[in-house]
């Protein structure tokens, strides 16, 4: 298992040649610490677990890594279904003008459809990061002042990873000298 900053793992999702739309995440307040707990799966690109807090209101500091290569069954059980209520993107910038141009534009004509008929909140928010072209995005359970149950048992499925993650993190908070983070 390779440790590493949390921007280099959501930059390995954003680069995995995967549907954008088979993402699901789970996560929530970190168990024992401060910061929050986040796993992201993809039934080809594996499971990623990523630490993070709020250094200030400004930068969030984190580590994560790969946990699994891809996600079978019996991991993909504790990731929300589509019908999960929570919903979660990755996005990247336009690569030049001419990019956010027709962004733009075919944003505008989603937007337009789904004005002028009936439309469900998921089926808007799909079509729209399709016409971003977000690289991951999908179903989410996140609960900010707890954790869900799914989180607690990939927890214990993956217990070596989340000792070696949280001491990562641990000794950036202590290097960072901000005590419980920002709140």
């Amino acid at each position: 298992m390779r440790i590493r900053e949390w921007q280099d793992i959501v930059e390995d999702v954003v680069e995995k040649d995967v549907d954008p739309d088979d993402w699901r995440a789970v996560g929530g307040k970190r168990a024992g610490g401060v910061g929050e707990d986040l796993y992201l799966g993809h039934p080809r690109a594996g499971v990623y677990l990523l630490k993070t807090y709020a250094k200030n209101p400004y930068e969030v500091r984190g580590v994560g890594s790969r946990v699994a290569r891809k996600l079978d069954d019996e991991i993909g059980s504790f990731l929300p279904e589509e019908e999960s209520g929570g919903r979660f993107a990755v996005r990247s910038p336009p690569e030049d003008e001419d990019d956010a141009e027709e962004k733009a534009r075919h944003l505008q004509e989603v937007v337009k459809a789904h004005a002028d008929a009936p439309t469900t909140p998921d089926d808007f928010f799909d079509d729209v990061m399709e016409a971003l072209d977000s690289p991951a995005f999908g179903p989410m359970d996140f609960d900010r002042y707890g954790r869900p149950d799914p989180a607690e048992e990939l927890s214990d499925r993956f217990e070596e990873a989340e000792d070696l993650l949280n001491e990562e993190l641990d000794d950036l908070i202590d290097e960072d000298d901000v005590g419980r983070g920002f709140q």
